[in-house]
């Protein structure tokens, strides 16, 4: 009774000690994670560097990073006098005017020097958060913030970005490398703009234009084989192979069309 007492008493003494209740051992708790195979994590919705930027950056036209800083600048005014009438009126804000008051002085000036990156790159705009910070006199923190502000209000188009790096081991291994920007007009912020600021609407005969050019591009189009039409729309290696299989498909449609000729049938009859 006495050995059995004992045991029973060293038994649960060793179950606290490890953590267990009696099925096994349970291994210690940590807060070690395991480190990622391929080097730095590489963050959602990324893409890797120079595959994308000729479709994603856009020339800005003549004047029109200047008139992007306008916006934005007025947009800042409009977000102050917003605020106050809602106080006045004892209001809440409209989502497009919650828009413009989230814009502080940072954001504005750091979309002034991605207008002014833009129009000196060709559109190419690229910058790390530590040269924006550079450029702008802002904080790194403030700088994230105003990126932030200016893409949730539509002033920005951003594209996160990776990038292959040499390694020891198998695999792989990726880094995150800067930002992809494109500086665009804010379309749901316009109308509580100031008149000026909103761009002129298209005369209806240039609309008429461009709805006879889009029919007649319609009508054209389906005009191609199957396998023009492939190389038409699609490019690169899955354009190659939807022109392969085009021109497969075309080849059935025309088998199709010489086996329904009638004509070969009534040679026969006639014959018989």
């Amino acid at each position: 009774m006495m050995a059995f007492t004992l045991g029973e008493a060293a038994t649960r003494a060793l179950a606290r000690m490890t953590g267990s209740t009696g099925q096994g051992a349970r291994p210690p708790q940590t807060n070690i994670r395991k480190q990622h195979r391929t080097g730095a994590p590489v963050r959602r919705d990324s893409i890797e560097a120079g595959t994308f930027e000729d479709m994603f950056f856009a020339h800005p036209a003549k004047g029109e990073c200047d008139q992007l800083i306008r916006i934005a600048r007025q947009a800042l005014d409009a977000g102050r006098r917003a605020k106050r009438i809602a106080r006045v009126e004892g209001r809440g804000l409209t989502g497009p005017e919650a828009l413009l008051a989230s814009l502080t002085a940072g954001a504005v000036r750091v979309y002034e020097e991605l207008c002014t990156l833009a129009r000196l790159n060709g559109g190419k705009v690229y910058p790390s958060y530590d040269r924006l910070a550079a450029a702008t006199a802002l904080g790194r923190a403030t700088v994230a913030r105003a990126l932030t502000i200016l893409e949730q209000a539509g002033f920005l188009v951003r594209q996160r970005r990776f990038r292959r790096v040499e390694g020891e081991g198998p695999g792989p291994r990726f880094e995150q490398t800067s930002n992809a920007y494109r500086p665009v007009s804010p379309k749901r912020l316009l109308a509580l703009l100031p008149r000026w600021l909103r761009p002129a609407p298209v005369p209806d005969d240039a609309l008429q234009h461009a709805n006879d050019e889009a029919e007649e591009q319609e009508r054209l189009k389906g005009q191609l084989t199957c396998r023009e039409l492939a190389q038409l729309t699609t490019s690169g290696a899955l354009g190659r192979v939807l022109a392969r299989l085009g021109a497969s498909l075309d080849a059935m449609l025309s088998s199709r069309e010489s086996h329904g000729d009638p004509e070969p049938l009534l040679n026969l009859l006639t014959e018989a």
